[in-house]
């Protein structure tokens, strides 16, 4: 359970680490949904993604491609649909969203696996107390399933070493790296949120082999450690959650 004094929110999240000069350069750009970020956003990047600001479990996410002729391609789940003109987009997203908090961030080209982008899921947990250090406790990569372009929904959960060398990224490194910027990110969060003991991050990595900071979720789910063949990561992770 979250401690009631954290607040769970995307853009709040966003906004503590961003403050860091360390972690800024890892975060894609978010923004508040209105018609202006939007567009300034698509203009950037061509590419965004739009997410409930309190959601989870990816939920009611929405990835928008900027295409010729102000023609946008959107991609909800597994459905496709395109919009002609900046108007009608934001009218037709004003119906999704129902005005409900939203940001807009930088869509990220993860690396794929036959297709289908991945991401890595690093737990990070300390023991009670604000005094007590952050470890990483355990990691998994989910890869997306056929159609959707989210790893909520995912095909598979198999270790980050099997799914770095599938992508040709054979080398200790990658997670190394990946490792240390969820410990960075988990500190900051603890600053802000003294009874913060956990965060599952999501973290990617894109074609140039740069990792992202995607987002923190402070009550993840620990069914996908059940999955690996590994038991004693799943061990350790409710260890630090009972003590």
């Amino acid at each position: 359970m979250i401690p009631v004094s954290i607040k769970r929110d995307k853009w709040t999240q966003y906004r503590i680490l961003h403050a860091s000069s360390t972690l800024a350069s890892q975060l894609p750009e978010t923004r508040l949904l209105n018609s202006n970020a939007l567009q300034k956003l698509l203009i950037k990047y061509q590419g965004v993604v739009l997410k409930p600001r309190r959601g989870s479990f990816g939920r009611n996410i929405l990835f928008v491609n900027r295409n010729k002729a102000n023609a946008y391609r959107i991609h909800y789940e597994k459905k496709l649909s395109t919009i002609k003109g900046t108007r009608r987009l934001y009218k037709w997203i004003n119906g999704k969203t129902r005005s409900r908090g939203y940001v807009v961030q930088r869509r990220l080209q993860l690396a794929q696996i036959k297709g289908r982008p991945f991401d890595i899921r690093i737990m990070v947990q300390r023991r009670k107390g604000a005094s007590s250090p952050w470890k990483v406790t355990g990691s998994y990569a989910k890869v997306a399933s056929q159609g959707y372009l989210i790893t909520s929904v995912p095909s598979r959960i198999i270790p980050v070493s099997e799914a770095l060398k599938q992508v040709g990224i054979g080398n200790r490194s990658m997670l190394v790296k990946a490792n240390r910027t969820a410990l960075l990110a988990a500190k900051r969060l603890g600053e802000r949120f003294p009874k913060l003991r956990q965060v599952g991050f999501d973290i990617g990595i894109d074609g140039k082999r740069r990792v992202w900071i995607i987002e923190g979720n402070y009550n993840p789910s620990l069914v996908p450690f059940l999955l690996l063949k590994d038991s004693s990561i799943y061990r350790r992770i409710r260890g630090y959650q009972k003590h």
